[in-house]
């Protein structure tokens, strides 16, 4: 692909998280409404979507697509953390004044709904499952060492958040695969829940926009040039090659090293906004880290795929 149809690929991405953010603007989805429009994404569309991708797909046969990308995943997570909170510390930024938020935000890849549709489009829907299993990773890094990054807390209160719907939804999956009882599974069933799941991806990148447009009520506050400038070069600079470089050199299926090279290319997740307001952060350092990268990802993003498909050895 090109890097102009690459940009043709993300574009609707970002209007559909613009869309959510004018929603929450002109007041047609309320503050009152937000938790609603979550629990419905993370506990309803996001796991149906998680069942339907890995139960019937065979790329899931293959031990190294079960055993490696949750490993990566945890692995290129925490290494990405402990990168930020170095560079924070160079920044001048101290413990209770953005060093801790700056170290997740920056450290924490984008792993959901912007990768999905980016992956769907370039290597169709069955891309889908190996990613789902890949994040099995990157959520145990971020509620174990995401949150001890946080609040300086034992890593084992984190664990208890990986029981979670998405979490039980994908271990039934794969057990329903592994086990070939996904093709037992009555057609009326699997249409509802391809019909729920279709709604992920749209609902989950309009809530994405609905959770960053309350900040936008005063743009002077979004921007820290410091801070900004140094989550460009750190997030979309120099931890794309931490990824790349394991995706060209990680003996590897190469469902694995599409998921990776995708991931380099990822801004900052707009999760750590939440983790930064519940668990004592600064919300604000990560919302300028996520403001900032996710802006900038839209250019940058179809040139580090193009880029490290080549790199990874996976494009001519």
């Amino acid at each position: 692909m090109t890097y102009t149809q690459l940009l043709l690929a993300i574009v609707p991405v970002f209007a559909m998280i613009a869309v959510g953010a004018g929603l929450r603007q002109f007041n047609l989805v309320t503050e009152q409404a937000e938790a609603s429009l979550f629990n419905l994404v993370f506990k309803v569309t996001f796991p149906c979507l998680i069942f339907e991708a890995v139960a019937g797909n065979r790329a899931l046969h293959e031990p190294g697509n079960l055993l490696l990308p949750p490993l990566a995943g945890f692995l290129l997570t925490i290494a990405s953390i402990l990168v930020g909170w170095r560079v924070a510390r160079a920044l001048g930024l101290t413990i209770g004044h953005g060093q801790r938020t700056f170290a997740l935000a920056v450290g924490l890849t984008n792993y959901g709904y912007l990768p999905i549709p980016i992956m769907d489009a370039m290597f169709g829907p069955e891309s889908r499952a190996v990613l789902l299993v890949h994040n099995v990773g990157v959520e145990a890094a971020l509620w174990t060492g995401g949150i001890l990054m946080v609040t300086g807390t034992s890593p084992l209160a984190g664990w208890r958040k990986l029981i979670n719907v998405p979490i039980l939804s994908l271990v039934v999956a794969l057990i329903a695969n592994l086990t070939g009882a996904a093709a037992f599974v009555p057609a009326v069933a699997m249409n509802l829940v391809h019909a729920l799941g279709v709604c992920a991806i749209p609902l989950g990148l309009l809530m994405t926009g609905v959770s960053i447009q309350p900040h936008l009520d005063d743009p002077r506050q979004l921007v820290n040039p410091r801070v900004t400038l140094m989550a460009w070069f750190v997030r979309l600079g120099v931890l794309p090659w931490l990824f790349l470089l394991t995706a060209r050199w990680l003996p590897c299926s190469v469902e694995l090293k599409c998921v990776l090279v995708v991931q380099a290319a990822m801004p900052s997740a707009v999760i750590s906004i939440i983790i930064a307001r519940v668990y004592g952060g600064q919300p604000l350092v990560a919302v300028q880290i996520i403001l900032g990268t996710t802006a900038l990802a839209l250019f940058t993003i179809p040139f580090w795929i193009r880029f490290g498909l080549a790199f990874a050895g996976l494009a001519p």
